[in-house]
């Protein structure tokens, strides 16, 4: 089923982060996540939303 992403929730941007991150895919969980804290209007909630899916470029570290 298609929806329209006006339709979509910070709720629904949370669940697609949370399934990202069980399928190791960090980068796609940040954007979904920073996309639900954008629409969440509590700038706490916001905050939490931010640190619980941090920037995977900013956390990255190099292995050899």
């Amino acid at each position: 089923m298609i929806r329209d992403p006006a339709d979509l929730t910070a709720a629904d941007y949370l669940d697609g982060a949370r399934e990202m991150t069980a399928a190791n895919r960090p980068y796609l969980a940040h954007l979904l996540a920073e996309e639900a804290a954008q629409r969440t209007t509590d700038p706490a909630t916001a905050a939490g939303i931010r640190a619980t899916f941090p920037d995977p470029t900013t956390t990255r570290e190099e292995t050899d």
